[in-house]
């Protein structure tokens, strides 16, 4: 097929290869030149020329951090993007394996970092697209996709619970949306919080942030407020949502520390505002939040030391919140509650290990109690 001829500095030519498939690519100008004194040139030769360009650029070198922990950086950057590329089965291969608890009704997975459950504006792969072939995987070629229970944020980590059922599904989306299921999720924080342990109940709403970068933020919304040296009370919002938020803390440092969360409310990201609005300690890698007016974390040079990280590479460092446990009451034919945990990802249990802060490991009791960090 021969191409059009180049009477203009780009022209769109359309290629017969089948990666190619309906996509317009713009040839430039000394693609043109070539083309004008050649007479024709062939969508096969095209095709090839396009994707040998797209080819160098992607083993174009780049420098290779000597920090081993920069290069860790760099690899949860690569895998994260990879998750976004990869073959639906692959995906569901992976999710398979970090399956922690499945029975006849129940499929609960350790959910990896950087994917997200629902689909959207720019994800080209999520959760839900491979439910299919994760319940084929599991239960044979004629098994019915699985359902979605509840969600987790693309960046958290762990426990997510799938339903075989539809109707299991609803039971189980009626006990999280009743508060009937005991949820706890794990998070670093940058700074200690003061106290200790406690209850942040503060309603929350969402607000547009004016500054470098519009965009829109959860924010606080509290029912008192300082004027003159008074606390007076500010003008209820009804566009605001109750949230409570329970915490202790479980391992500390001078300039960071493990929490335990226990969030009693489920608004958007009421786990990440209290912690870093209410409490002043934002989630390490939290860049939404760490800062109200921009989108970048700024951490202190020594927790930068700690973690072996320059400043420039902190808006790479992944969000540090792990839904460790779920416990769902007696449900169905199952006349027992069920304790789902997931051990945190690699990258956390580095982390804590590198800020000097101890790992709880459950006792007979089923609390939590600090040990030291195992390297894995």
């Amino acid at each position: 097929m021969a191409a059009p001829s180049c009477k203009a500095p780009g022209q769109w030519v359309r290629g017969s290869k089948q990666r190619l498939g309906s996509l317009f690519s713009l040839v430039s100008k000394p693609f043109c030149s070539v083309a004008a004194a050649s007479g024709t040139v062939s969508a096969q030769r095209l095709a090839e020329k396009l994707r040998a360009q797209k080819q160098e650029q992607k083993t174009k070198k780049q420098p290779v951090p000597t920090s081993p922990v920069q290069r860790r950086v760099q690899e949860l950057v690569r895998f994260t993007q990879q998750l976004q590329r990869v073959h639906p089965n692959v995906l569901a291969k992976a999710l398979s394996r970090g399956i922690v608890h499945q029975d006849k009704d129940l499929v609960v997975i350790n959910k990896p970092y950087g994917l997200p459950v629902h689909g959207g504006p720019g994800v080209q792969l999520c959760i839900t697209d491979v439910l299919p072939i994760l319940a084929k995987m599991l239960h044979g070629h004629k098994a019915e996709p699985l359902h979605l229970c509840h969600r987790l944020d693309k960046e958290t980590t762990g426990v997510m619970v799938l339903a075989w059922e539809k109707e299991v599904a609803r039971q189980v989306q009626e006990l999280f949306r009743t508060r009937q299921v005991a949820k706890k999720y794990w998070a670093i924080t940058v700074r200690v919080p003061v106290p200790p342990a406690g209850v942040v109940d503060i309603p929350i709403i969402e607000k547009e942030v004016q500054g470098q970068q519009q965009h829109y933020k959860m924010a606080l919304s509290p029912g008192y407020r300082m004027e003159d040296g008074k606390i007076v009370r500010a003008r209820s919002n009804r566009n605001a949502h109750m949230a409570v938020t329970q915490y202790r803390v479980l391992s500390s440092t001078l300039s960071s520390a493990l929490v335990e969360l226990q969030p009693i409310t489920g608004i958007k990201h009421q786990l990440r505002v209290h912690l870093s609005f209410g409490l002043d300690c934002p989630i390490l890698g939290d860049h939404k939040y760490s800062n109200w007016t921009q989108l970048a974390p700024q951490l202190s040079l020594g927790t930068l030391k700690k973690l072996g990280l320059h400043q420039t590479k902190a808006r790479h460092i992944p969000l540090h919140l792990h839904a460790h446990q779920l416990i769902l009451p007696a449900l169905g034919s199952r006349k027992e509650e069920l304790d789902l945990v997931c051990k945190p990802p690699r990258y956390f249990v580095c982390s804590l290990r590198r800020l000097d802060l101890e790992m709880p490991s459950q006792d007979q009791n089923g609390d939590d109690k600090a040990g030291p960090v195992r390297a894995q």
